[in-house]
């Protein structure tokens, strides 16, 4: 006889009204982003010509809450509160004493937790008049997410998707497109960076930071049209957070309390979204968590990644922020988890990891894969290959505790469905998935590349 199904849900009238942020309660500020040219921390002047002055204020803000616009969220309604539930099924195929939790943020419009700064972020640069959006995207969540949000908005979205990630993943494309955006593959002809980039090679597979660079150009040029990101940045990590302030209220509901959190981590927005609430409340003297974030290994900059000054992007045209980085021209292979695929982690990750409040740790794409198939033949969700790795970590966790015999709550971040990534399990269950390797050589290089910056 199967398990039973337990599922937390929360009445829409309990869903949070202000967004958490960290940097309220950290026992020390992190490092100042600095302009690239003076190497001097920059102001809200330096910024304004990507995002409107209300998000930049988010940006550099100390205060603990920010308070969500009513008209965000009532579009938040069309998918929120979004599910918690206990995985009594997948406890029992591992045979496991923990209990395994999992909030679930597939049950957006696009499929994932990225309409959780979309929509802010589509909603600020309306109110401040802006008329066109321009964005990168790795696996297409993110750009989906945006072309979503700007719709809703009237605002004109332009994504430029990671190469190898636009031939992967077409019905992202077509997803962007159903929503009205234009889809550009990166790097493309529309850009001097682009053009440059495909001179020295016409097959490049793309990355994260060449299609930021796109994306960046084309909204510094033009008056009518602002930047927006889907990760990295403090204001898109805390309007993550109220899947963290959900998740406290659900777990209270179980009449539980995690001991360990894990989340995926590529950028930082869906692992900060689930970590950052339980991680403040220990900083304000509440119950210690081991908190986890799981990376690829093949891309890991958490795990292997230099915790330096570095360019957000390859063509070096944004900020220099502090982060765990494998270099800005550093190119990952082209694995399948296109989200994960970035060379720097968010800086307020970055530096919760150097004051030792959360631990990393990477695995290749074929273990996260097989972790994927047992957690949806056991709970019946397809995880999106990003969210693959939350599910390997937590059942890491779950098999701890089976051999400790130690009783724990585990509890992690389904960060998105993979029904636009059924090539890659199709691949998978075909034998011709493979653990992909970067070159140490290439991260040697990317690294020794790091911009001086003086202590």
């Amino acid at each position: 006889m199967a398990a039973n199904t337990t599922q937390y849900l929360l009445d829409a009238s309990r869903m949070p009204k202000h967004w958490y942020n960290i940097a309220a309660d950290l026992p020390s500020p992190p490092p100042a982003v600095l302009h690239p040219g003076t190497l001097q921390p920059i102001g809200p002047a330096d910024l304004a010509p990507l995002f409107p002055m209300e998000l930049i204020m988010q940006e550099v803000s100390t205060e603990r809450e920010i308070e969500i616009p009513e008209p965000v969220r009532e579009v938040f309604k069309l998918w929120r509160p979004a599910p918690l539930f206990r995985a009594h099924r997948l406890e029992k195929a591992l045979g496991t004493p923990a209990k395994i939790y999992y909030k679930y943020e597939g049950v957006s419009p696009a499929g994932s937790h990225k309409p959780n700064t979309a929509v802010p972020q589509a909603w600020f640069n309306a109110q401040a008049g802006v008329k066109k959006l321009t964005t990168e995207t790795g696996a297409g969540q993110w750009g989906s997410s945006l072309s979503f949000a700007g719709n809703l908005f009237g605002l004109d979205v332009t994504v430029f998707q990671v190469r190898v990630s636009y031939d992967q993943k077409p019905y992202r494309r077509a997803l962007m497109e159903t929503y009205g955006a234009r889809c550009i593959a990166s790097p493309s002809n529309e850009t001097a960076y682009g053009r440059a980039v495909l001179a020295g090679r016409p097959d490049h597979p793309g990355s994260l930071g060449i299609a930021i660079s796109e994306a960046v150009e084309i909204a510094a040029q033009n008056d009518d049209t602002k930047y927006a990101l889907g990760s990295v940045l403090n204001h898109v990590l805390m309007h993550q957070t109220i899947i963290g302030q959900e998740a406290m209220l659900q777990m209270e509901m179980a009449g539980d309390d995690p001991d360990v959190i894990v989340g995926c981590t590529g950028g930082g927005s869906n692992f900060a979204g689930i970590a950052f609430p339980f991680i403040g409340q220990q900083l304000r003297g509440g119950k210690k968590r081991r908190i986890v974030a799981v990376e690829p290994a093949a891309c890991p900059s958490l795990t292997r990644g230099k915790y330096a000054y570095d360019f957000g992007d390859t063509a070096h045209m944004t900020p220099l922020t502090k982060m765990h980085t494998l270099g800005s021209t550093f190119t990952p292979p082209g694995f399948h988890a296109g989200g994960l695929r970035y060379h720097g982690m968010a800086p307020m990750v970055s530096h919760l990891k150097e004051l030792g409040l959360l631990e990393a740790t990477a695995y290749h794409q074929v273990a996260c894969f097989e972790a994927g198939v047992l957690f949806a033949r056991a709970e019946g969700i397809v995880p999106a290959p990003e969210a693959n790795h939350a599910v390997k970590g937590a059942i890491v966790e779950a098999l701890r505790c089976k051999a400790e015999g130690t009783a724990e709550t585990i509890l992690f971040n389904l960060c998105g469905h993979g029904h636009f990534d059924m090539a890659a399990y199709s691949n998978y269950f075909a034998g011709n998935l493979t653990d992909q390797s970067y070159s140490e050589e290439e991260l040697a290089m990317a690294l020794s590349g790091l911009p001086s910056v003086p202590a």
